[in-house]
């Protein structure tokens, strides 16, 4: 479903949509996208959320309750509602980051009283006077496209898969189809959970950032969604990556990664 709490902030928890939903803002046009892995039957563990801050900032973030976990769509749910009530309290001041700490750090707290075992990753992105960071526990994953397709940052996965590539010992190509790809080492719901900060990136005019799911770097290899996320109008560009995601998903694309997973996807373009 999709919630509307204020004229500033949008919810996506539990999501089935069909078409994605397109926000006009200041910093530029953002597309939003959710829905249930194909033939699965629980709610959609995915959650997202869309953040314009009183300072002109916006603030883009998705969640990813475990799979197999108790109630991991509430879990994602709490994290991304935590982050949007931090902020909001947090006034109009240009430093977000002690709001978005605090929310990661509270959602951390509200999650591991529920005591049920249940957990989330979260990744987030700020964007204020065209400059981006990325916060980030799991492996949701945020990635800023230049206008030519050169990656200008991306985050890491928290998990043996993610660190063995960013180290170089394993290729991305044999990550998408390696035994442990879904094994996740860092989650909001732990005791040891740890947020990690990107570096501060200027964005020009004509930069692309995406924030996603495991749904989609589990099936699209990065150059794939660097090539996507960056080419056509910002619909044209989401209504690209989900359909090849979904083809892989399905498995209709022989010999190419397929993992059936839900999606969660904000894009923020030009």
């Amino acid at each position: 479903m999709t919630t509307i709490l204020d004229a500033s902030t949008t919810f996506y928890l539990e999501s089935e949509m069909e078409t994605p939903v397109l926000h006009r803002g200041e910093q530029g046009s953002v597309v939003a996208f959710s829905r249930t892995c194909p033939g699965k039957e629980d709610p959609n563990d995915d959650s997202a959320v869309v953040v314009q801050t009183p300072g002109g900032g916006l603030v883009l973030a998705v969640a990813d309750g475990v799979g197999g976990a108790p109630v991991g769509y509430k879990a994602s749910a709490i994290a991304v509602q935590c982050l949007a009530e931090s902020l909001a309290t947090h006034g109009s001041s240009d430093d977000l980051r002690p709001a978005i700490l605090d929310g990661i750090e509270k959602a951390n707290e509200e999650i591991l009283d529920m005591g049920t075992g249940a957990a989330t990753t979260i990744c987030v992105v700020e964007i204020q006077n065209r400059i981006a960071r990325g916060y980030q526990v799991g492996d949701s994953m945020a990635i800023f496209v230049g206008g030519r397709g050169t990656v200008k940052w991306k985050s890491t996965s928290h998990s043996p898969v993610g660190y063995a590539i960013e180290s170089g010992m394993l290729a991305e190509e044999d990550a998408m189809h390696h035994d442990e790809r879904h094994i996740v080492s860092n989650l909001v719901g732990s005791r040891f959970m740890h947020i990690e900060i990107g570096p501060a990136i200027t964005l020009t005019p004509r930069d692309t950032v995406l924030v996603a799911s495991d749904g989609l770097f589990d099936n699209l290899h990065l150059s794939e969604i660097s090539q996507l996320a960056r080419v056509g109008q910002p619909l044209q560009r989401m209504n690209a990556l989900i359909r090849l995601a979904s083809d892989r998903m399905n498995l209709t694309t022989p010999d190419s990664p397929g993992k059936p997973d839900d999606l969660a996807v904000l894009l923020l373009a030009p």
